[in-house]
């Protein structure tokens, strides 16, 4: 009698695996499905040096909005994860970490990128690329003059916080005004603005001070600055010489000191305790401590799933995300870099509910939104 041979070891090894598979593609067997692809969000930022404690409040608020999405599913079933790069506050670190997340990690588009120096170097990148870069963390007027097709801020600029906080000292007879603004390419920027708004409102300067980056000549220059019979005192300054500074002047009571979003977030607040009292400050994103718009509701909400207290930085990077996940939303599931930022152009006004913006073709600029706070005994802000 013939027998057919016994199939070798290997052999039954792929006749199990071909039953498997053909098992699999039965009537009624359900076969496994492929992971969606995720959408890829770069981020390049300083994560470490003297700016990277203030920054913790930002990068976690646009965490909050994407794990939200996340939690439902994703945009088109494809999740989103964030990936940061640390730029160490270096111009050509960030446009190389631009670089890097566009064609390495694959990232469909940036989120905020940090300082104006740094904004600056990757908006070429970011045009090269054709890639949206979506809420910078700077105010620059200098870099919104010039438009990039790649390029969508989230708040109003550093202009219009100046326009707002020298307008409301006119109307309060506050027209002798002191500058200290910050030796850096940032403070010598900002200071010929910050003369020419004083000039246009029908104030005068009566000095403008510079003040060392790390503060170190602080209470110098506040003596210089009160000397000057100043009614108000304006400080163009950010990072760690706000601290020394605004200790210096606090003896100072019946002289306001008014400054600009950048310069007092949650980490500074609680640098100067009780030294804070007083101190007005420009705000650009709305009041997050009223959850009377579905926008603040939401945000509450995600801050109390993390076990956190609400403040302006989280809210500001809150907001920064749900702009560009409503740019992802509207693009469409396989869209790229250019597709994303000529969805924000189609939208045209983009509805937070509780904060609106408005983007066209020729406009990237949405919101010129400013309020100005004050910060009470109880270290929080009032309106």
């Amino acid at each position: 009698m013939n027998r057919t041979p016994a199939p070798s070891a290997l052999s039954r090894r792929q006749w199990l695996a071909a039953a498997a598979a053909a098992s699999l593609a039965l009537p009624g067997r359900t076969q496994p499905r492929a992971a969606a692809p995720e959408w890829v969000i770069g981020q390049t930022l300083p994560l470490s040096g003297p700016m990277a404690p203030t920054l913790t409040g930002l990068t976690g608020g646009s965490r909050l909005a994407l794990d939200e999405v996340n939690r439902q599913g994703g945009i088109d079933g494809r999740p989103l994860r964030l990936v940061q790069l640390d730029d160490g506050f270096d111009p050509a670190r960030t446009a190389a970490n631009v670089r890097q997340l566009v064609l390495q990690d694959q990232a469909v588009a940036l989120l905020g990128t940090v300082g104006t120096a740094q904004t600056a170097a990757a908006l070429p990148v970011v045009a090269e690329l054709r890639t949206p870069l979506i809420g910078p963390y700077t105010g620059s007027p200098g870099l919104r003059t010039r438009h990039n097709p790649y390029f969508f801020t989230t708040q109003a600029s550093y202009a219009d916080e100046l326009v707002q906080m020298v307008r409301y000292l006119q109307q309060v007879q506050f027209r002798r005004l002191a500058i200290v603004y910050q030796a850096n390419e940032f403070g010598t920027a900002m200071l010929p603005l910050v003369q020419k708004i004083v000039a246009a409102e029908g104030g005068t300067v009566t000095a403008a001070l510079p003040l060392e980056a790390a503060g170190a000549d602080a209470r110098a220059v506040a003596e210089a600055a009160y000397a000057s019979q100043p009614q108000a005192v304006l400080m163009i300054v950010a990072g760690p010489a706000v601290v020394p500074f605004v200790k210096a002047s606090h003896a100072r009571k019946g002289i306001p000191l008014y400054t600009l979003s950048l310069s007092v977030g949650s980490a500074i607040l609680e640098a100067l305790g009780a030294d804070a009292y007083g101190l007005a400050v420009a705000r650009v994103t709305p009041y997050p401590w009223r959850a009377t718009t579905p926008l603040a509701r939401g945000f509450q909400q995600a801050m109390e799933r993390a076990g956190k207290p609400i403040d302006y930085d989280h809210y500001a990077g809150y907001i920064n995300a749900r702009v560009l996940i409503e740019g992802l939303r509207a693009a469409g599931r396989n869209a790229n870099g250019a597709a994303i930022a000529q969805a924000l152009e189609r939208l045209g006004t983009v509805d937070l509910q509780g904060y609106k913006l408005a983007y066209s073709a020729g406009h990237h600029h949405g919101s010129d939104f400013v309020e100005i706070t004050v910060v009470g005994k109880d270290g929080r802000f009032l309106r």
